[in-house]
C-alpha cells in the first residue's frame, strides 16, 4: 500500500462488524451519555481509548452551529449574479497564478487521477478563496453538535467518528482545528469521512493536512473527484449559441440527447469543438433561452455530487474551463425574472396544478424549474425553464 495514501474501511462496515449499526442512529438526550456512546462506538472500531478521550476532551454543544443549521442560506441570486461575484477576473488571475505555483502538484493530479488543474482550482477558489477563508467553527464541536442534534444524525455521527480517526492518524488537533459550521475542513472544504477515504499526503510528511498543506488538499480533492466519477480526457461543460426554434422542452439536466444531436439542431459550440458529439449531453439555460447557454457532458455530474445547487455547479463548472483558456461566457439579454413574492405566487399556482415544487419559498429550485418548463409547454410559451411574468400571468 502506498504510504502516501490514507486508507480506511468504510465506517458502515466497521459498525456492522461490531454489531453497532443501531448506535449510529443515537442522538439527543443527556450529552454525557451521548458522548459515552460515541466513545464506545469508536473504540469498537479499533481506535485506542486514549485517542478517543483526547478527541472528545472538552467537547461542547455549539449553539451557533445549531443556529446556522436551522437557517441555512439559499441561492436567491441568479446565475449571472452569483457567477460574476464568485468568478471575478481577480479570482481567475489568482487561480492561474496558483496553477503555475503548484504546477508539479497539478501535473500529478492529472497523471494519477485524470483531473485537470482547472477543475480542482475552481473548487479551491469558490470554497475558500484558495485557502484564505476556511471557516472559524471548531470542527469537533460542530460535528458533536450536529451528531447529538436529532435532525440529521445519520449524516453527522459517521463524520464525528471519522474525525476521531483523523486524530488517531495525527492529522487533526481536535482542540484547535477550525472549519465550516457543518464540519467541512480545509482548503477545498471536505468532510472527515471523505478525507479519511481519499486523503493524499502530497508533501511527503506522512500526514494528510488539508488545512495547511496545499499539495495535500489539491491531491485529496483530485482523488475525491475521480471517485465521484470524473472521466479522464472528457469535457464537462461547453458554452454554446442557440437558434430561436429549438425544442426547448428537451433542454434541462437529465436529457436523453447526444451533443451531436443538439449540434444538428443548430446549437453551436463557441469554441467550435465538436469532438465529443457522441457523448450524452444536456442543454442548460440558467436564465432562459435569451441568457447564457451551455452543453453539459457526463463529467458535469461530479459538480452535482459536490454541491446540489444548480447555480453553484454551473458557475463552478464554467469557471473551471476558464482556467484552461475559455473566455468569459456571453451574458446575453435574459428576460427579467420574478421577485420573491412573484415566485411564491407562481409556486402556489404550480402546486395547485399538481406539480411538486417542494416548499413555497420563492426559490427557483430543481422542482420549480421542471414544473415551469412543463407549464410553459402547456400554455404555448418557449419551454426553457425560466419563470417570467408572462408565465405567471398565463396560469
Amino acid at each position: 500500500m502506498n504510504k502516501a495514501l490514507r486508507h480506511a474501511l468504510p465506517l458502515a462496515l466497521l459498525l456492522a462488524t461490531t454489531g453497532l449499526v443501531q448506535a449510529q442512529q443515537q442522538c439527543g438526550g443527556d450529552f454525557a451519555t451521548f458522548l459515552d456512546g460515541v466513545k464506545a462506538e469508536s473504540i469498537a472500531s479499533g481506535t485506542p481509548p486514549e485517542i478517543v478521550d483526547k478527541a472528545l476532551a472538552g467537547a461542547a454543544i455549539d449553539q451557533k452551529v445549531l443556529s446556522r443549521d436551522r437557517s441555512q442560506g439559499v441561492f436567491r441570486q441568479t446565475f449571472l449574479e452569483f457567477s460574476s461575484r464568485t468568478g471575478s477576473k481577480a479570482r481567475l488571475d489568482m487561480g492561474l497564478q496558483k496553477i503555475r505555483q503548484y504546477a508539479e502538484v497539478f501535473a500529478r493530479a492529472e497523471q494519477e487521477y485524470g483531473v485537470p488543474a482547472g477543475v480542482i482550482t475552481a473548487f479551491w477558489a469558490k470554497e475558500t478563496d484558495f485557502g484564505a477563508v476556511q471557516g472559524d467553527f471548531n470542527t469537533r464541536n460542530a460535528l458533536v453538535t450536529l451528531a447529538h442534534d436529532c435532525r440529521r444524525p445519520e449524516l453527522f455521527r459517521p463524520q464525528l467518528l471519522a474525525l476521531i480517526k483523523m486524530v488517531e492518524h495525527g492529522d487533526l488537533d481536535p482542540a484547535t482545528n477550525t472549519g465550516a459550521w457543518a464540519g467541512e475542513i480545509g482548503q477545498v472544504q471536505m468532510l472527515p469521512e471523505d478525507i479519511i477515504a481519499f486523503g493524499v499526503d502530497g508533501d511527503g510528511d506522512n500526514h494528510v493536512n488539508v488545512k495547511q498543506s496545499s499539495p495535500d488538499a489539491l491531491l485529496t480533492a483530485a482523488r475525491f473527484i475521480q471517485h465521484l466519477g470524473f472521466k479522464r480526457g472528457e469535457p464537462w461543460i461547453q458554452e454554446v449559441s442557440i437558434p430561436d426554434n429549438l425544442p426547448f422542452e428537451k433542454s434541462g439536466l437529465g436529457g436523453t440527447m447526444t451533443a451531436g444531436e443538439w449540434f444538428a439542431l443548430g446549437v453551436q459550440p463557441r469554441d467550435g469543438d465538436t469532438a465529443f458529439s457522441a457523448l450524452p449531453a444536456s442543454l442548460i439555460l440558467p436564465q432562459g433561452r435569451k441568457g447564457p447557454a451551455f452543453i453539459t457532458y457526463p463529467n458535469f455530474n461530479i459538480y452535482l455530487e459536490w454541491n446540489q445547487s444548480f447555480i453553484y455547479t454551473t458557475s463552478a463548472a464554467y469557471f473551471a474551463t476558464q482556467f484552461g483558456g475559455a473566455p468569459a461566457y456571453q451574458k446575453g439579454n435574459p428576460e427579467p425574472g420574478l421577485d420573491t413574492d412573484q415566485m411564491m405566487a407562481l409556486q402556489t399556482k404550480l402546486q395547485g396544478l399538481g406539480h411538486d415544487v417542494g416548499k413555497i419559498d420563492g426559490i427557483l429550485g430543481a422542482g420549480t424549474r421542471v414544473a415551469v418548463q412543463k407549464e410553459q409547454q402547456r400554455v404555448g410559451l418557449p419551454a426553457d425553464g425560466w419563470p417570467t411574468a408572462a408565465l405567471l400571468n398565463a396560469l
